[in-house]
């Protein structure tokens, strides 16, 4: 079974939103195009509480992109995106949406990021996105979305760790910054992930 796993393809990260990826609006037409190739497909969501503390509003004198600690962890500090209920948070209208078969929820919990789809960044709680494909009897999982030098790259590394066949769709991914994603790149294909073009599927 291969899967197809879109990463965080929300309001808030495409142009005009409050954490906007350059360019993210442009994986949509790709994305949709080649869900009909999996036998899964399933999506993740950033779902903040507007006290999340990776939020630089909540931390006084702190400004966005700066750098601080939670729980021990270096931490950026991000201008208040996906909170929960707002339209922000809500993955785009211009996404197909009828092939997902469940959507993964992640970073609820204020004292904590999670840019995994499948545990928060100190890996203490797990969103059970594993359980879910292993119950599946996936295999392969291949990662589309944003962005591709953080959500879209600890989530490999997670699936990697976790024993699925990890592939990264490069053309079906934006990156916050480009230099940040050719490493995560190397680092991902150092761990034995694949990077593929969305033709070669």
């Amino acid at each position: 079974m291969k899967a197809l796993l879109l990463i965080d393809i929300q309001n808030d990260f495409l142009p005009g939103g409050k954490l906007a990826v350059p360019e993210g609006d442009q994986i949509i037409p790709i994305v949709n195009q080649m869900q009909d190739k999996f036998d899964l497909v399933v999506a993740t969501q950033d779902w903040h509480p507007a006290n999340h503390q990776s939020f630089a509003s909540n931390h006084i004198g702190k400004q966005a992109f700066e750098v601080t600690e939670l729980l021990g962890m270096e931490q950026v500090l991000w201008p208040d995106h996906c909170v929960q209920g707002t339209s922000g948070a809500e993955l785009s209208e211009d996404l197909n949406r009828h092939s997902i078969e469940a959507i993964f929820r992640k970073g609820m919990d204020p004292a904590i990021d999670s840019y995994s789809g499948f545990f928060d960044n100190g890996r203490l709680r797990s969103t059970a996105l594993a359980d879910f494909l292993l119950g599946k009897q996936v295999k392969e999982v291949y990662l589309a979305g944003l962005a591709g030098d953080y959500c879209v790259y600890f989530s490999a590394k997670d699936a990697l760790l976790e024993g699925f066949q990890t592939f990264v769709i490069e053309d079906a991914t934006r990156s916050i910054d480009v230099l940040g994603f050719e490493r995560a790149k190397k680092d991902l294909q150092h761990m034995g992930g694949v990077i593929v073009h969305s033709n070669m599927l």
